[in-house]
């Protein structure tokens, strides 16, 4: 069962409304902080769909998957086929032809990766379990290969997958500019994490899950086939990466093969600051990495890259295995 303890932990909580805190008299300016605040809100957002998968499969399985950036690019790369095929809907004025572009986009690349997903770990990923070395090098070798293979159908080079017409621009509140598409991205966010919150605290499914994070030996002592639950687990993750990855290039608005590989860093900072298979750590991790990005590259732009790394040394200072951490590894 889950650590109580867990549940009853607040201090991980502070850590988000702490920094923000703390960045507001630096920035000075209330309004430019409440624009970088919802900038860095909607870029956690979205990392934490594309590494909330990804730490349950590392919780779950002990399995370290350097390709996960394969799903991501594959989904973002979906999304200009799809959208450049719906330029009526997508130039349309009414926020829900837009809607519906975008919605029809986030399927089919949550499909695709999906698809990928399975076959990458019947083939690239099963043969190696148990073995770390082998994970890293046969995964990150699938991430090129799969690279290779988005060139060869979309081409090297960048693609602009632009916003719908609706969902350009901002919301004025007082002088503070809130793009209307990270408001978006922050409400996909929050309802991602509430269905998954959801399935892993109220459904059958979700408590084999948490109590294969914790005790896989237990789970499979009581007749549970965890790796079938594993399977699933890793499909679901790569449809998330194919939805991260729609949104994270509609964020950025082009998209390169190389996409994947771009965030994959960031991915791996979010689950470790978080703790190996804890989805509550990971929005915790992504929420602090998106601020801090945005605040550092705002007051220190050329320490906004070494700044995630600073946020991920102090936080594994304070607890070494994560803020929730809920995985016996």
């Amino acid at each position: 069962m889950v650590n109580m303890k867990t549940s009853l932990d607040i201090k991980p909580l502070l850590l988000v409304p702490v920094l923000a805190m703390l960045a507001l008299p630096l920035i000075g300016s209330v309004d430019t902080w409440l624009t970088l605040s919802v900038a860095g809100l909607a870029m956690g957002m979205i990392i934490f769909i594309m590494a909330s998968g990804l730490t349950l499969v590392f919780g779950l399985m002990d399995v370290l998957n350097f390709g996960h950036g394969v799903f991501i690019a594959l989904g973002a790369f979906v999304a200009t086929s799809v959208l450049s095929g719906m330029v009526d809907w997508t130039q349309s004025q009414e926020l829900w032809r837009n809607l519906v572009a975008v919605g029809s986009a986030m399927a089919l690349a949550m499909l695709a990766a999906a698809v990928i997903g399975l076959a990458f770990e019947r083939f690239i990923v099963r043969p190696v379990y148990g073995q770390h070395l082998k994970q890293i090098l046969i995964t990150m070798g699938g991430m090129i290969i799969g690279e290779e293979i988005i060139k060869v159908i979309w081409g090297p080079l960048q693609i602009a997958l632009p916003l719908p017409e609706a969902m350009r621009g901002s919301l004025l509140w007082g002088d503070a500019s809130l793009e209307k598409y990270r408001l978006m991205a922050v409400v996909v966010g929050l309802v991602v994490f509430a269905l998954q919150a959801w399935t892993l605290s109220r459904t059958k499914v979700g408590l084999l899950i948490r109590a294969g994070v914790q005790d896989r030996e237990m789970v499979e002592s009581l007749g549970y086939k965890i790796r079938r639950l594993f399977v699933g687990v890793f499909v679901v993750g790569s449809g998330l990466a194919g939805l991260g990855g729609v949104m994270w290039g509609l964020y950025q608005q082009n998209v390169v093969p190389q996409i994947g590989a771009q965030v994959n860093v960031l991915i791996f900072i979010v689950i470790i600051m978080g703790g190996l298979g804890s989805t509550g750590g990971a929005l915790i991790g992504a929420l602090l990495v998106g601020l801090m990005a945005n605040y550092t590259g705002f007051l220190l732009p050329k320490l906004a890259l070494f700044s995630n790394i600073a946020l991920m040394a102090a936080i594994l200072l304070w607890r070494p295995q994560g803020v929730y951490p809920v995985a016996n590894r």
